[in-house]
């Protein structure tokens, strides 16, 4: 059984886009990327997921369940931790996580000051007192505190400071240890790349591939740097499989994709000096996706 099951999921706000038609599944016991710029459609994927708000076509189901007929027992089993946080200014940190907790009917008192001595989180304080970043890791201790099966964060470190991003991670894998799946949808690849085992990349409402990281990483993309030792004509290298090519007096760059054999009998053409083949980092791939749908 599925964790998650999209299947053409699409939300339209009347005239503007939402998503469209979007399918994926995420395995349970996985750590799953949605990757994609502000504004693209991850949020409104979520929010769909949890009932938030609600599909104008298509289905989503979590661990065999549908999110609009099951939404109040499926909850129970979430931890969320939306991109915004918002609370009752005047309470105090305790108070609200005594607060949320007592909707699991069941008492996360302990649970809620291991996760607080965790994040470094004063739980005397009002909410009120509190910066954007403690703010953050109230709701990662509010997402986290009924030790959810499946825990849904939508761009869950803005506002944390480094040190405390990497003890967020660790709680993260710590859970996901423990059984839990997590999704995990941001705009920041270094996050996505070093969590996730599996990446859902989405532009403008549209899945435009999902994809094990390993895979978009080393399988299907290489990153070349030839130094060549006399300029050659710009198209030089327009050949199937070659992306996002820069020339830079001497120096040759590009991503590319397919049968290496070819690239290299291309190159021994020309008379080089130097050659560099590397893995190419997430952000180039996913920039290579993006200027390949446009």
């Amino acid at each position: 059984m599925y964790a998650i099951e999209i299947n053409n999921l699409t939300k339209t706000y009347g005239n503007s886009r939402g998503i469209t038609d979007i399918s994926f599944n995420i395995e349970e016991g996985e750590i799953f990327g949605f990757i994609g710029p502000n504004g693209a459609g991850k949020s409104t994927t979520i929010r769909t997921l949890l009932s938030l708000i609600y599909p104008t076509t298509g289905s989503a189901k979590i661990f065999g369940k549908d999110c609009v007929q099951f939404a109040p027992e499926i909850k129970k089993e979430i931890g969320y931790l939306p991109s915004e946080v918002f609370y009752y200014d005047n309470m105090k940190v305790m108070d609200l996580l005594k607060y949320s907790a007592s909707f699991y009917k069941k008492d996360c008192t302990k649970r809620i000051k291991e996760l607080a001595e965790v994040m470094d989180l004063d739980l005397t304080k009002k909410i009120d007192d509190l910066s954007l970043g403690n703010k953050k890791k109230v709701g990662i201790v509010q997402g986290l505190l009924h030790e959810p099966k499946l825990i849904i964060l939508d761009e869950p470190t803005s506002g944390l400071d480094p040190l405390m991003q990497q003890r967020f991670f660790d709680l993260l894998e710590e859970e996901n240890k423990k059984g839990a799946t997590i999704l995990f949808s941001s705009h920041i690849l270094s996050e996505v790349q070093r969590l996730c085992d599996r990446v859902a990349i989405i532009k403008e409402g549209k899945i435009v591939t999902v994809e094990k990281i390993s895979t978009l990483q080393e399988n299907n993309y290489k990153r070349f740097k030839i130094d060549i030792q006399n300029e050659v004509d710009p198209n030089f290298f327009n050949m199937p499989g070659v992306n996002n090519i820069e020339i830079k007096g001497k120096t040759i760059s590009f991503i590319f994709k397919g049968n290496i054999n070819k690239v290299l009998k291309k190159i021994a053409e020309i008379e080089i000096e130097n050659l560099w083949i590397e893995e190419p980092d997430l952000e180039e791939i996913f920039l290579h996706y993006y200027e390949k749908e446009a």
